[in-house]
């Protein structure tokens, strides 16, 4: 089996498109991956950091924000999307209608249901190799957030900590408590 290019993922999406699918894809190593549909935990964890981030980035215009359908073609020709992403403003002056070509500086995964931590570690090793300058792993199940950093070991915070982004994002303050969704009470009804 030949491998897959980018123009073949293009051509998946769009023939999906045109009988109705959307499905959000990535290529990587010359085979397309299907990314199913992340638990509704992961994806509010994913709105509420997007959200405080981008509050923080734009008003400043340090960069942009992007979400899980954000895609990026690396170095290697994989087409990754992080759950969410940041390319600072000197490296992406204005987005582009395809896919960004270029490493994020920051990429953040989340934990689904779904996800092994040993594959959510390996895609995030393999975009600091290509010079990532943060990469971030959510961890809902264990209520830990983790800090790569590609020259220094793992840092883990948990809910009484704040997640700091000095080198991209000065002054950012993130309590980790406040990335879980709400339990709200009866009396909100």
């Amino acid at each position: 089996m030949s491998l897959m290019t980018i123009k073949d993922l293009e051509q998946v999406q769009k023939s999906l498109s045109e009988a109705g699918l959307d499905y959000q894809l990535e290529l990587v190593e010359g085979k397309i991956e299907i990314m199913g549909p992340s638990d509704i935990v992961s994806s509010e964890i994913g709105v509420t950091f997007s959200r405080l981030l981008a509050n923080w980035v734009y008003p400043r215009r340090l960069g942009r924000v992007f979400d899980s359908a954000g895609g990026f073609i690396l170095p290697d020709t994989n087409l990754k999307a992080p759950d969410v992403s940041f390319v600072r403003a000197s490296r992406l002056r204005q987005s582009v209608r395809y896919f960004a070509e270029l490493v994020p500086d920051l990429v953040v995964e989340i934990k689904s249901q779904s996800d092994r931590i040993k594959a959510l570690k390996k895609k995030i090793n393999q975009f600091l190799e290509f010079g990532v300058a943060v990469a971030i792993l959510i961890d809902p199940d264990e209520l830990t957030v983790t800090i790569y950093r590609p020259t220094e070991e793992p840092i883990v915070l948990g809910n009484e900590e704040i997640l700091t982004i000095p080198e991209l994002f000065p002054g950012w303050e993130l309590p980790i408590d406040e990335l879980w969704p709400p339990v709200f009470s009866e009396e909100e009804d």
